[in-house]
């Protein structure tokens, strides 16, 4: 299976973009969530390694803002879309001419507007995300942003107390953060989901509708199905059903 290895990917805008890889086989571009990375995301709890043995390659960025890609305080590297800007960039840097596409919650919102703009990955999995997540980003970005603005005064009890662990966890520069939860995140055109015509899952947790309907997503897609997997929000990333329906689906002829 051999070690991951990491290369960095310079955005048009200078910001270093760390892209880690495990294997050598077909690609799987593997996009991750909020405040986390792909080490906790894909790799700590086993996801890549079972896509590795299966045939795959995990090609893995850390967003700009997390793990260990860089985290510009500078409002000018932030306008909406430039997480999708950073997929785009990363895919055409590194050459991936067929991959497959995976995303879990911000990293699957991201995910599909890539492939909107233009990105045409053989298989789609869209994971954590619910139609509201779509079309109420401004909302649920809300909750995120309030969470950084009171983060020295939460405590246990409150609804923001785990998001705000998570972030303290995960080391990220809450001014960037903020900057990004506030600038960089783009709409989405319900519309535009017709044009998301390859086979999509829907991957959601048996508990998870922080992201709003993952029924009402799959009933927009052209050609998606769902499937419920044990676990919250961020405990379905802990559980190896997660990684075993990913590589299922994308093992599909």
């Amino acid at each position: 299976m051999g070690e991951t290895r990491t290369q960095f990917v310079t955005a048009p805008d200078g910001a270093r973009i760390a892209v880690h890889r495990l294997g050598e086989g077909r690609p799987v571009l593997m996009l991750h969530g909020l405040f986390s990375s792909a080490e906790t995301n894909w790799i700590r709890y086993g996801h890549a390694a079972l896509l590795v043995e299966a045939g795959f390659a995990a090609i893995m960025p850390d967003w700009r803002v997390h793990g260990e890609s860089d985290a510009p305080t500078d409002p000018a590297a932030y306008s909406p879309g430039v997480l999708v800007r950073d997929a785009r960039h990363i895919v055409s840097a590194l050459g991936l001419a067929e991959f497959d596409l995976v995303g879990f919650s911000l990293g699957a919102r991201t995910a599909l507007s890539a492939v909107v703009e233009g990105l045409a990955p053989r298989r789609l999995v869209l994971g954590g995300m619910g139609i509201e997540g779509l079309s109420n980003w401004d909302s649920r970005a809300a909750f995120f942003v309030d969470m950084i603005d009171r983060f020295d005064t939460i405590g246990r009890g409150d609804p923001a107390y785990f998001a705000r662990s998570f972030l303290k966890t995960s080391g990220i520069d809450r001014t960037a953060a903020r900057l990004l939860l506030t600038r960089g995140v783009e709409g989405i055109d319900l519309a535009d989901l017709a044009k998301l015509t390859m086979p999509t899952l829907v991957l959601i947790g048996e508990e998870d509708r922080d992201n709003g309907s993952p029924e009402e997503l799959t009933a927009a897609l052209p050609d998606a199905r769902m499937e419920e997997v044990p676990g919250t929000h961020m405990g379905c990333v802990t559980k190896p059903q997660l990684g075993r329906a990913i590589r299922d689906f994308l093992l599909e002829r």
